[in-house]
C-alpha cells in the first residue's frame, strides 16, 4: 500500500469515528444535568479526541508521510483508547436512559 492510499483510508477512517463521536455527544445532550454530571471525565475526554481527531484529518488532507512508522503506534494507541471511551459512553448512556435515546 502506497502512502498515499494508507493517508487517504486513514482519513476516511477518522471521520467515520468522528461522526460516531458526534452522535454519542448529541445523545449525551440529551441525558438529565445529573446524568451528565456522572460522565464528565467521559465527556471531557471525547471532546479531546475530537479535536485531535479533526487535527489529524486536515493534517491528512495536506501532508502524507512516505513513513508512518514513528507515528503509527500513537495512532494504534490513540485508536484503541478512542473505541474503549466510545464503547464506555455509549454503554453508560443505556443505563441512564430507561428509554432508547433515538440517534
Amino acid at each position: 500500500m502506497n502512502a498515499l492510499d494508507f493517508c487517504k483510508g486513514m482519513e476516511i477512517e477518522l471521520t467515520a469515528w468522528k461522526a460516531k463521536l458526534y452522535d454519542v455527544m448529541r445523545k449525551i445532550e440529551r441525558l438529565s444535568t445529573g446524568e451528565k454530571g456522572k460522565m464528565l471525565m467521559n465527556i471531557q475526554d471525547l471532546n479531546i479526541a475530537l479535536t485531535e481527531m479533526e487535527d489529524k484529518i486536515e493534517s491528512l488532507k495536506t501532508e502524507c508521510p512516505s513513513d508512518w512508522s514513528p507515528q503509527k503506534k500513537k495512532i494504534d494507541d490513540a485508536h484503541v483508547d478512542m473505541r474503549s471511551k466510545y464503547e464506555e459512553t455509549m454503554a453508560y448512556i443505556g443505563k441512564a436512559s430507561p428509554v432508547s435515546i433515538p440517534g
